[in-house]
């Protein structure tokens, strides 16, 4: 069984992983570890708790098949959480990340500057500023305006593109037969 890890955090938008965490967990038979800097109770932005199985420092090394983060308004990036992405970044371990938290973690680790990827972040403006850094971590030579955008084993998404960014690291892991396989989920899905 694969390991998952899913970072959350005080004030995340937790319906942007709670559909792909539910079908890697279910339909993929993948363990789903929630990983934090402490060991505390979690507040999503819906109001319900979470509690991390692991702290970040704990997992630097697991073998797991990749981390996805969610989206909200969080700018706490640790030394820890670089190290982790990174490391995952080397092994060519999926990185999903999905909204301005997602994203964000992703540009301060260096990661998006081989890659493709967009944000819903596109202007750095005081609001990020002042919840991010000053500094604008992101490469805008590689943003590309779309839903999902899937360059190697980083998988980026806007925040309301939650289930498509679910549709995609499924296709990740190769769990469709083929690309029809793929629609018909899609399209039932999203009741097309």
């Amino acid at each position: 069984m694969g390991k998952i890890l899913v970072f959350i955090f005080d004030g995340m938008t937790d319906y942007q992983i709670t559909f792909i965490t539910h079908l890697l967990g279910t339909d993929a038979g993948k363990k789903i570890i929630s990983i934090s800097y402490e060991d505390k109770m979690i507040k999503g932005r819906s109001g319900l708790l979470y509690k991390p199985e692991r702290l970040v420092k704990e997992v630097l090394n697991e073998n797991v098949e990749g981390l996805i983060i969610g989206g909200g308004c969080y700018g706490d990036t640790k030394p820890e959480m670089i190290q982790l992405i990174n490391k995952l970044k080397f092994e060519k371990k999926l990185l999903g990340a999905i909204c301005g938290a997602g994203t964000v973690f992703l540009a301060k680790a260096g990661v998006l500057n081989d890659v493709k990827y967009t944000t819903p972040i596109v202007k750095w403006a005081q609001e990020q500023m002042e919840v991010y850094g000053e500094r604008d971590p992101f490469p805008r030579e590689n943003l590309i305006e779309g839903r999902v955008i899937r360059d190697r084993n980083v998988i980026t998404a806007q925040g309301t593109a939650f289930i498509d960014f679910g549709i995609e690291i499924c296709d990740w892991f190769d769990l469709f037969e083929n690309e029809e396989d793929r629609d018909n989920f899609t399209k039932d899905i999203k009741g097309l």
